[in-house]
């Protein structure tokens, strides 16, 4: 009897399965991703990029991707993807001449969905969908696009997807007679175009060029666009937001629009005098051009060092203090919910505000009339100390798979973590150990340290306790 009940469990579970409807799968899983868009937001964006990220890797594995037919090996095509989706634009292998147009269109399609934001994407797709967006919706919307305030997604989606479309379209539009002027066919003109505002408006810094822009170097008919497309795509969507409904009123913006732009403009101008003081006389770079375009240069790596990843010149043929220049500007970065990567500028704001209030004594930090929120600050530290750690670590463990010298591990570090793409040549060169953890550092990038550390912890609390408060001796 035993035997024969054991038979007929196996038979009835089939029985069963073969009557759950694919209805019923779909929403069961539409359950789960609500359930883990109420409970943990970031947990979600953590298992929607990995999952988009290893989609993309198994496509650029395919011989049709590669310009050969050949297979693409595991770790260059899993850099490749993360790079891509990551808007980093570091590369291991030439986008121009490994890749097929197949493989080059799958690249452009990764760098939209990356720059988007895959959580904003599946929002959309809801809206497209069910024609409103729900709380559940709005919570994920939340998290991909890191606004503060849910009232504000809906208008913030609307925003997102018309500004890039449009950017985009007019940077192509710009650069494409540009490209048929030099000789490319309008096809190719074309497509060179549309890779170029993509890859510049997402802060990606994929060339489809073999050479890349150094073809370009002195063509302001192509570098201002790319400047223009990075500059914008790094202040952030709701920065764009607010300038839109405000008409340019300085009254009618927000505290974080005001440090935004404050703090992107020195960083702008302080980047520019610092790398082209330190590059004027090395003529290995930009010592022997006219003094126009020695200031073209510094202003170019000034707006890409904080991620866009164009450059002009030989990264190692740069001085060893504009090396470390260009270090401390990628790891500062660009906006939040932008498609910048770094610690973002209004957490440098945040901790400089909190340094000088308590410098003066001041009980609060203040700026423009408001008073930071103390968990803004708390917030701020731990991005900053979560970020230096994950940098610090990961060159140790790249100085003892590489055996290189000190310098040249850091840059490549501090641009796969800042998802910023700029290089000295080491990423080509690393062992598959070396692409696997470069590739897990831009993936904590993009997703962000706080959103990382959130999705990774076990559980989430609040407690309705307090310890007896004791103060440390500090400094």
């Amino acid at each position: 009897m035993a035997t024969i009940r054991q038979h007929r469990e196996p038979r009835e579970g089939l029985r069963q399965l073969r009557q759950l409807r694919p209805s019923k799968v779909f929403s069961s899983l539409r359950d789960f991703v609500d359930a883990l868009a109420a409970g943990s937001p970031a947990r979600l964006a953590l298992i929607v990029f990995a999952l988009v990220i290893l989609v993309f890797t198994g496509l650029l594995s395919l011989p049709a991707s590669s310009s050969s037919g050949q297979v693409t090996p595991l770790h260059d095509a899993l850099f490749t993807a993360v790079s891509a989706v990551c808007v980093t634009g570091l590369t291991v292998v030439s986008t121009a001449t490994h890749w097929s147009g197949f493989g080059q269109v799958l690249i452009l399609i990764a760098i939209q969905a990356g720059g988007l934001g895959i959580l904003t994407m599946a929002s959309l797709l809801a809206l497209a969908v069910n024609r409103r967006l729900g709380v559940r919706g709005k919570l994920i919307a939340q998290e991909g696009m890191n606004t503060g305030r849910l009232g504000e997604v809906g208008s913030l989606l609307r925003i997102v997807v018309s500004t890039t479309v449009v950017i985009e379209l007019i940077l192509a539009l710009v650069m494409a007679p540009r490209f048929m002027i030099l000789g490319e066919s309008a096809g190719q003109a074309i497509w060179h175009a549309v890779f170029y505002s993509v890859s510049a408006f997402n802060n990606a810094g994929f060339t489809p060029h073999s050479d890349g822009l150094v073809p370009y170097d002195e063509d302001l008919w192509i570098l201002i666009p790319l400047m223009v497309g990075v500059f914008l795509g790094s202040l952030g969507f709701p920065v764009i937001m607010v300038l839109l409904q405000s008409k340019l009123h300085l009254r009618q913006w927000n505290l974080h629009t005001k440090l935004t732009l404050l703090v992107t403009g020195i960083l702008l101008v302080g980047g520019s005098i610092l790398w082209g003081a330190f590059e004027w006389f090395n003529t290995r770079t930009i010592g022997d051009m006219n003094v126009a375009d020695r200031i073209l240069h510094s202003v170019f790596a000034s707006v890409m060092t904080r991620s866009g990843g164009f450059s002009l010149v030989d990264m190692s043929d740069l001085d060893a203090s504009t090396l470390l220049i260009t270090d401390m500007l990628m790891f500062a970065g660009g906006g939040s919910a932008s498609t910048a990567g770094g610690i973002k500028v209004t957490t440098l704001a945040v901790i400089f505000l909190a340094i000088v209030a308590e410098a003066r004594g001041d009980s609060d930090v203040r700026a423009f009339g408001r008073t930071i929120a103390y968990s803004a600050m708390r917030v701020a530290i731990s991005v900053v100390i979560l970020g230096a750690t994950m940098v610090a670590v990961s060159t140790v463990a790249l100085l003892a798979i590489t055996q290189e010298t000190l310098q040249p591990v850091l840059f490549e570090v501090i641009s796969a973590f800042a998802t910023c793409g700029l290089s000295i040549g080491l990423s080509e060169v690393l062992p598959p150990e070396g692409k696997y953890l470069l590739s897990a550092l831009m993936f904590a990038g993009r997703v962000g340290t706080i959103t990382l550390a959130a999705a990774l912890a076990i559980r989430q609390r609040s407690t309705l306790y307090h310890y007896p408060e004791e103060r440390p001796i500090i400094g």
